[in-house]
């Protein structure tokens, strides 16, 4: 029996955003397939090569994901998932993924393809939001020596949220002073070098659980918690299309 990669319900809520043009390639069948097969691949973190027949030919599959990526297909479906955000809550983290040889050879080096070194090796940091529901709904990509409060200027521009709890390494000024200026409570415990105590919501900040949960689910993907992509978009794509099962499970 082939094991089901994406459910009824999960298509029924993902096919209006990438069924596209009509014509002899791009039947519900066949796109169906294809999106199985992208995940087949992120699920497994097989090479393309390894793609079981079922799927269609490898090489076809992954010229058709490289145009999705460069179109911003998977980014789109991600995108569509906006509206059934719950901004009660919103967590910001940053999670390591360790990536293998073979995504370390892209042209124009590692450096643009957010790879870098950290304590783990050779890594990429994503640093994401998730909601009240747990369901990642913003991140970005850096390298993994990167620090976390670097990357978060663009991912809190224009947050719309009640609180935002995070950890100690996002204890910044700059972000208090955004947050407040946005209507957003930060819950966030201070830093051990604050002279002034700050007070923070003990409670509220346990909901941060949820962001770590959803960086274990997503790392049941191997093809995410190990990069095998050469370039960052591809392995975005892989991110979107996995945050959007997990929305969906």
């Amino acid at each position: 029996m082939t094991r089901i990669l994406v459910n009824d319900h999960q298509w029924a809520a993902i096919k209006p955003h990438c069924m596209g043009r009509k014509g002899p390639n791009q039947t519900e069948e066949d796109v169906r397939r294809f999106i199985d097969a992208v995940v087949w691949i992120g699920r497994n973190g097989a090479p393309w090569r390894e793609l079981p027949p079922r799927f269609g030919k490898w090489n076809t599959v992954f010229k058709r994901f490289r145009r999705w990526v460069k179109d911003g297909v998977f980014q789109f479906i991600f995108n569509a998932l906006d509206v059934d955000i719950d901004r009660e809550c919103v967590m910001i983290d940053a999670t390591i993924f360790p990536v293998h040889q073979s995504g370390q050879g892209a042209r124009g080096g590692t450096a643009s393809q957010a790879i870098g070194h950290s304590r783990g090796g050779v890594t990429t940091k994503m640093l994401g939001l998730v909601d009240a529901l747990g369901s990642l709904f913003k991140f970005c990509l850096v390298p993994g020596q990167a620090n976390d409060i670097l990357a978060a200027p663009d991912l809190l521009k224009g947050l719309r949220a009640d609180a935002l709890p995070g950890d100690r390494a996002f204890d910044a000024d700059w972000i208090r002073m955004e947050m407040k200026e946005l209507e957003v409570d930060v819950v966030i415990p201070p830093k051990s070098s604050r002279i002034a105590p700050m007070e923070y919501d003990k409670e509220m900040y346990k909901w941060r659980h949820l962001i770590e949960n959803f960086f274990q689910k997503i790392k049941m993907f191997r093809g995410i918690a190990m990069r095998f992509c050469k370039t960052d978009e591809s392995f975005e794509a892989f991110i979107c299309l996995a945050a959007v099962l997990i929305h969906l499970r």
